[in-house]
This record gives structure tokens, C-alpha cells and sequence, in this order.
């Protein structure tokens, strides 16, 4: 189903998504779902939110903590009381969020109908792996894990020659190792050539030592590349940055090993509430 077309709604769904009702508190089909995937709208079939933002508030609906970046839109209600949200493609009433009860660090609660919902599995839906390194793995995950069509995201190593490195042996320069970011995504909703504009719109690919205030051989930029057509277009969007006039000093190396970090690095901004220091936005393409 795509963006625009409309799915034909049963009574009570046209009465929580259009005419705003709510479904009763511990009724709905995801109030307690723990399963990896996203959630689609029921209306249009957009994807709203991803299950790693979801979290058990017991409050009777399902509770998430983020939206995918620009699939929700927020609306006050007319008595100023509460925050409606609204599906940003078809305005499908979701909802309402709520701030500052301390349910997780981001502090934020999108308490949302069931019914609003369709759940799609991880496991259901097509799957590739790419491999980033951009710097400290920290900032890289936090952009990649954000955008629409990424199903997972893993902070790790790869590219030297010590088998199972810890974060520690990595930083001490001894194994060759770069800070990587494994992007598992599904190739119908992002493509590998939009996942690598990313990629060098979230970090200073000009940089030959390092990233920002990260100096040393594990923060360098590169492309691991698993096949011709990967490097085919890693050289095509690298070859439309020099044609805008930057320096790349990205290297393209081959498919490597890739070795999960320890755990407390897995997510690490999302679970800080915090935003990367060296890793910002900016549009290029």
C-alpha cells in the first residue's frame, strides 16, 4: 500500500482515526508487543515508528518514546490541555504525547491507539547490511538508526586484524581497527546510494586524521564495500561531492569483519537522551 492510497476503515476504526474517539485502556492488539519491526499507519500505511522506541508504561496503550523523523505531526488540542498526534502523511488520528514523566531518558510518551496501527516484523520485511565508519560509532549509529527504512543499527569494529577486539585494545591503536556502524535496512524503502548521501552528510569527510576532536587511525572515514555495484556508487556520490567542490579523504575499502561492541555502547545517545558532538547534520545533496 503506498503513501497515498487510503485503506477503507471498519466502524470503530473511522472512529478512533478520524473522528479522534479512543480505544479502551488494555484492549488493543500492541499494548504489550515486544517483537521487532515498525509500526505503519492503518489509515495509509506510512511507517510511524520503529519497536526500539517502544516501552512498557502500563498505562493501557502502546507508549513510544520516538517517531520516525518526520511521521508524526503534533496539534493542541482546542482546550490546551493536551497534544494530539497525527500521522504527517494522511492526519490519521494516533493519539496524544505527553512530556516530563520520567518513563525514559528522552522523557517523552506517544501514548497511541492500537487500532491507529499495523505492525510489520523485522522478519517479514527484505533486509541488506552496509557498513559506515564515520568517527566515534556513537553519532554515526545515532543519524543512521533515524532514518526511514532502517530496520537495525549495531555500533562495532572492523577492517583490522585482531579477532573480538574490545573497545579498549581498539582505542589503544593496536589492532587496526575502525569505529563502524553496521546499518541493516530494507532496500524497497532507502537504497544503499541515499543510506551513503547520509553518510557524508553526517560527518567531515574532508578530515584525514580523525573526526572533530576524535584524532587517531579508529575515527577515519570509509566504505566497506561488499560488491561492485556498493562501490559503484560510492564512487558516483563521491565523484558528485569533488564535482561540488569538497575534498573527500573517504577511503572505499573492502567487506570486512564486523565485531559487535560491548553493550553499553549499543545506542548509546538514544539511551543518554543526549545529540552527538561531532556528528551534525548538514544538506549537500
Amino acid at each position: 500500500m503506498s503513501k497515498t492510497t487510503r485503506r477503507e476503515l471498519t466502524e470503530f476504526e473511522s472512529y478512533v482515526i478520524d473522528k479522534k474517539g479512543t480505544e479502551k485502556p488494555f484492549t488493543g492488539e500492541y499494548c504489550n508487543t515486544v517483537s521487532e519491526g515498525h509500526y505503519h499507519c492503518k489509515k495509509c500505511d506510512s511507517a510511524l515508528y520503529r519497536s526500539q522506541d517502544k516501552f512498557p508504561s502500563h498505562c493501557g496503550w502502546p507508549s513510544f518514546d520516538d517517531e520516525i523523523q518526520g511521521a508524526v505531526r503534533r496539534i493542541a488540542d482546542a482546550d490546551g490541555q493536551r497534544t494530539e498526534i497525527v500521522c504527517a502523511a494522511c492526519e490519521a488520528h494516533l493519539g496524544h504525547v505527553f512530556k516530563g514523566e520520567g518513563f525514559t531518558a528522552k522523557n517523552l510518551r506517544h501514548c497511541v491507539n492500537s487500532i491507529s496501527l499495523v505492525f510489520k516484523p523485522a522478519d517479514a520485511q527484505q533486509k541488506a547490511v552496509a557498513l559506515f565508519a564515520s568517527g566515534c560509532f556513537w553519532g554515526t549509529e545515532f543519524h543512521f538508526a533515524k532514518a526511514v527504512g532502517v530496520l537495525a543499527t549495531k555500533v562495532g569494529f572492523a577492517g583490522g586484524h585482531a579477532d573480538n577486539p574490545t573497545y579498549r585494545q581498539v582505542c589503544d591503536g593496536k589492532t587496526g581497527h575502525l569505529e563502524c556502524c553496521e546499518v541493516t535496512y530494507n532496500p524497497t524503502q532507502i537504497s544503499y546510494e541515499q543510506l551513503c548521501r547520509l553518510f557524508f552528510e553526517t560527518h567531515d569527510f574532508s578530515q584525514t586524521d580523525g573526526q572533530g576532536p576524535d584524532i587517531g587511525p579508529q575515527y577515519l572515514s570509509a566504505l566497506f564495500l561488499q560488491n561492485d555495484e556498493e562501490r559503484k556508487t560510492a564512487e558516483k556520490v563521491i565523484g558528485i561531492l569533488k564535482g561540488k567542490g569538497f575534498s573527500v579523504a573517504t577511503q572505499l575499502r573492502e567487506s570486512a569483519k564486523f565485531w559487535p561492541a560491548e553493550d553499553y555502547h549499543q545506542k548509546y545517545y538514544f539511551h543518554q537522551a543526549k545529540t552527538p558532538y561531532c556528528h551534525i547534520y548538514r544538506k549537500i545533496f
